[in-house]
């Protein structure tokens, strides 16, 4: 599964002003079924570039499909998305 266009407004929307509790992350797997949905330190984060920055945390999409993941501005690749608090561990 990959992310279509308006699961990625539906997030948008979903993380404009939430964190990156087990609340959102629960939120998410109900807006894209199938799709991985995890949440890490902003620190393991930190070379990596978001895909949106909201106000409490950072979405970042995730490529699945080889051996080893690796970070995407993809949405057609995003095989997953993990999720970010700002400035903080998660």
């Amino acid at each position: 599964m990959t992310l279509a266009p308006a699961q990625v407004s539906q997030m948008d929307s979903a993380l404009a002003t939430a964190d990156a509790s087990s609340q959102t992350l629960a939120a998410l797997r109900q807006l894209a079924p199938g799709l991985m949905v995890t949440r890490c330190d902003a620190i393991d984060m930190r070379d990596e570039t978001p895909f949106r920055v909201y106000e409490k945390c950072s979405l970042y999409l995730i490529d699945g499909r080889d051996h080893c993941w690796k970070i995407t501005q993809d949405p057609g690749c995003a095989t997953g998305v993990a999720l970010a608090p700002n400035g903080g561990a998660a």
